[in-house]
């Protein structure tokens, strides 16, 4: 998977990982994807809503011992 841009949201708690997430995904073009990092355990429930809501895709997300990662392709 090609990253296009990556965006380091570790230490931030909600709403930030999301606000961020959607800025860098603005300034993105169509099919682009983002990586995004954070710490925060309930940003995974907010990037599934987060993407159900925008129509940008969830591609893929992981988690590591305490750190999740989400690759989100802009819509």
């Amino acid at each position: 998977m090609q990253i296009n841009k990556e965006l380091d949201a570790r230490g931030l708690n909600c709403p930030l990982p999301i606000l961020k997430t959607k800025k860098a995904l603005a300034e993105m073009l169509t099919g682009e994807i983002l990586h995004v990092l954070a710490t925060d355990p309930g940003s995974v429930r907010d990037f599934k809503a987060f993407s159900k809501q925008t129509g940008n895709e969830l591609v893929a997300h992981q988690e590591n011992t305490n750190e999740f990662e989400y690759f989100i392709k802009r819509k």
